[in-house]
């Protein structure tokens, strides 16, 4: 049975760019995506994803505010994929610290169209990590 993955991004070129990343392991299923963190945490308790790949800043709830409701309400694997959670960054300390399973910084900004080439790799990786899978 294929991984489950949510995409929690505000663009929705980088919600398909992810998608199509996580699509390309015939281990891993994108179940949905979401333009925000209110949005994606309505997402994760109807879809229950195993992971959930999550930017940070986004409108009407940004991605450490719904990582943060996220832990409290499910089993879901949370993988941070933002610009501003670069190594070190507060940011991505705080999601450390609040029980993301990575932090994955997006290459080129908010707009990464160079993601899959520069983090493709290290996504699936990840998500596959976060699942259990080899």
């Amino acid at each position: 049975m294929a991984v489950t993955v949510l995409v929690v991004d505000d663009s929705f070129m980088m919600r398909t760019l992810v998608a199509n990343i996580v699509k390309s392991d015939p281990d891993l299923s994108v179940v949905g995506d979401a333009e925000n963190g209110k949005i994606g945490c309505a997402k994760v308790a109807s879809l229950t994803p195993d992971v959930v790949l999550l930017d940070i800043e986004m409108p009407e709830m940004d991605g450490l505010e719904a990582l943060k409701r996220i832990k409290l309400s499910s089993k879901s694997k949370v993988i941070i994929l933002s610009s501003v959670a670069q190594v070190g960054s507060p940011q991505a300390m705080e999601a450390r610290r609040l029980g993301a399973f990575d932090v994955i910084a997006k290459p080129s900004g908010a707009m990464s169209l160079d993601i899959k080439e520069k983090r493709g790799s290290e996504i699936v990786k990840a998500v596959r990590k976060a699942a259990g899978l080899p």
